[in-house]
This record gives structure tokens, C-alpha cells and sequence, in this order.
């Protein structure tokens, strides 16, 4: 294997950060970057202020005033993939990461991660992640899961990775990223899960570490992204970033990986979504259920990786059954832990009162061997 000019002497990280009306978590984010250098490691980092209307672009000066690692980039609002996009072309490093304004990268995260692409020679490398909630901070356990064994992959040895969509525990070579022709989506929400589904599908091999590296802040301003869904268009964006990293699956040509993709990936945030049903508009009710029946009309999502009350709502929403699918997200709610199990002459199955289940597909209702 050749080693690149980066793996044999010290490596420059260039570090993007887009930054809107984020001043007062800036500075937390900034300080842990700017903290990673290690030996075998120069930072570079390139701060892009998306038009920001309070005083992070300043905040940002301030720091590339008195601290030659940082540069600032000013430009108009135009959204986080444009903010990262423009951020790009002013690294100068042989290696990539991105980090978001409001979080925090612990300490020998870039290290930890630089550590696995030189052992393995992969195109990037990726990290767990913990999320970051008032006083609390605990590693997503899907994550965990999913990077439970360092390793080196490609994506039809564990497709399941795909579900790990995020720009930020990740540690990219340029010359991969630039050479496989990535870029994040503009003028579109979670713009993070087409260009991280395509880094998988590119890559000669990707690394996988167990530490994790980012902290991801939870605001509840309802400022966050996350904190939208039940807008129309959060839920068109949605769609439409799922409908692209779907394309770019059954294109890649793999039937396995496109099967783990729809069912454990592409399923795994609905239930957030479902739970905005009762009390929705008609046209979201409407945009979600042609958004359902587009990517699992020929494949149910009685199939998904949702847990039992979840799988039943799929079905109910594939159905066009709104007031059922709305008492039985009601029900999960007020019931606050697993759902009660009946048994059957064919094996065990959720029950849910505040339906007719004579009415719904056994397939709808069924438990599997572990959930049992």
C-alpha cells in the first residue's frame, strides 16, 4: 500500500465550521477544536459565518485575530450545506472534518481518528457519538452498536453503517473527498445523509472507531432542525434528502444493501415523525403518507427495524387509517413502555385497545423472536 505524503509526516486537519446565530455556544466549539492538536497533527480551521445576524461572525474575528489557525469566511445566508460547500474551497489541509457551532469535539478525538486512517489506509474514518443534553452526556447506543469493533469496511460487509449520517465524527481524506465528487445539498434540511450515504457507497474502504468523538449538543430553543418536524418543510426536506441517499443505494447495485438501507435505515427517524400525527394539519397527514406509500408501497414497513407500536402505525399510515394511527400514537404515549403481548396460536402479538385489530393485517401486529 503507498502511503500518502499525509501519512508520513505531520498531517494538517482542516476543520470547517459554519456558524449562524450561535454566539453563545461558539465559543465552547471553538475552544475544543482548537484544543485538538496533537503529535502528528497541525490544525487548520475555517470558519464560516453564514450570514449569521447576531455576533458569532465577530466572536469568529476575535479568534482569527489572535490565534493563526483560525480563518474566517463571511458571505451571505445561504444555509449549512452552502456554508460547508464554501468552506471547502478555502482548507488547505490534506485531511477534512466538519464540526457544528453549537457542539463540542472531546479531547484526541482528530487524533484517534487520524491514528485508524493511517493504520488502515481507508478513505475516511468515523467515530461514535454522544449526545449532549442539559447536564447529561451519554453515547446514542445505536451508535455505540454500530462501532462496537475497530475495523476497516466496505459498505456490503455492515450496510447498517449507513445509518451513522453525520458530517461531524468523521475524518476525510481530501483527495477521496474531492475525488469522488462530494458535496452537501443546498437549500435543504438534513442535508448530511445523501453526501455521507454516497461517502460510504465511494469509498475503497472506510475506517470505524469505537471512541467517541463529537458531542452533540440538544437545544430546546426550537431553533434546532430536529426540534421542526412537524412543519411541511421540514418533512418536503426530509423526503427529498431520503429519496436522494435511496437513489444513490439502489444505484450502488447491491440487493442486500439496498434492503438494510430502506428497512433499518431509511425507517429509523420515523417514529419521530409519526408521533407528530395527532393534531396534524391535512397536508402533512397527506405529505407523510405519500412520502410512506413512495418508499414502502411495494415493501411494507411491517418489514422496518421501528419497534412493534411503530411498525403498527406504518401500517396504519400505508392504510390511509389517520384516526387510528392517531389513537394508537395516543396510546403509546400515555402507556409510556412496551406495549402489552397477547398470545397466539402463530406466537405472540402487541395489543392495542383503542383500535379494532380484527381490522389490521396480522404481519401488523406480530412480534418478533427478540421483542417477544
Amino acid at each position: 500500500m503507498q502511503l500518502q505524503p499525509w501519512a508520513r509526516r505531520r498531517a494538517r486537519v482542516s476543520v470547517v465550521v459554519p456558524v449562524y446565530d450561535v454566539e453563545a455556544y461558539l465559543p465552547a466549539c471553538l475552544d475544543s477544536v482548537l484544543a485538538q492538536e496533537a503529535k502528528g497533527l497541525d490544525l487548520e480551521v475555517v470558519v464560516v459565518d453564514d450570514g449569521s445576524p447576531d455576533g458569532s461572525g465577530a466572536i469568529a474575528d476575535s479568534y482569527a485575530e489572535r490565534d493563526p489557525r483560525v480563518r474566517v469566511v463571511h458571505t451571505t445566508n445561504r444555509g449549512l450545506g452552502a456554508a460547508r460547500n464554501e468552506g471547502l474551497r478555502h482548507v488547505t489541509g490534506d485531511l477534512v472534518a466538519f464540526a457544528d457551532s453549537d457542539d463540542v469535539v472531546p479531547p484526541g478525538a482528530y487524533a484517534a481518528l487520524l491514528r485508524q486512517l493511517r493504520r488502515t489506509g481507508s478513505d475516511f474514518v468515523t467515530g461514535s457519538v454522544a449526545r449532549w443534553e442539559g447536564d447529561s452526556l451519554a453515547q446514542l447506543p445505536w451508535m455505540r452498536r454500530l462501532h462496537a469493533t475497530r475495523s476497516a469496511l466496505v459498505i456490503d460487509h455492515q450496510p447498517e453503517i449507513l445509518g451513522d449520517v453525520f458530517a461531524w465524527n468523521k475524518l476525510f481524506r481530501r483527495d477521496f473527498y474531492e475525488g469522488a465528487g462530494l458535496s452537501w445539498p443546498e437549500g435543504v434540511r438534513y442535508e448530511d445523509q445523501p453526501t455521507t450515504t454516497d461517502a460510504y457507497l465511494r469509498a475503497r474502504r472506510f475506517g470505524v472507531i469505537p471512541e467517541v468523538v463529537y458531542h452533540w449538543r440538544i437545544r430546546h430553543d426550537g431553533s434546532s432542525i430536529t426540534q421542526q418536524r412537524s412543519s411541511l418543510a421540514d418533512l418536503r426536506d426530509r423526503w427529498a434528502t431520503k429519496q436522494m441517499a435511496l437513489a444513490s443505494v439502489e444505484a450502488y447495485g447491491s440487493a442486500k444493501v439496498t434492503r438494510v438501507f430502506r428497512d433499518r435505515v431509511l425507517a429509523g427517524d420515523l417514529h419521530r415523525y409519526f408521533a407528530e400525527i395527532p393534531g396534524c394539519s391535512d397536508e402533512w397527514w397527506e405529505l407523510l403518507r405519500a412520502g410512506v406509500l413512495q418508499m414502502y408501497g411495494a415493501r411494507s414497513l411491517t418489514h422496518s427495524g421501528l419497534t412493534p407500536a411503530y411498525r403498527l402505525v406504518g401500517w396504519l399510515v400505508e392504510q390511509g387509517r389517520r384516526e387510528d394511527a392517531a389513537a394508537v400514537v395516543a396510546y403509546v404515549r400515555s402507556y409510556g413502555g412496551p406495549l402489552p403481548r397477547v398470545p397466539t396460536p402463530t406466537g405472540p402479538r402487541i395489543d392495542v385497545p383503542v383500535i379494532d385489530l380484527r381490522t389490521v393485517a396480522p404481519a401488523a401486529l406480530e412480534l418478533r423472536p427478540h421483542e417477544a
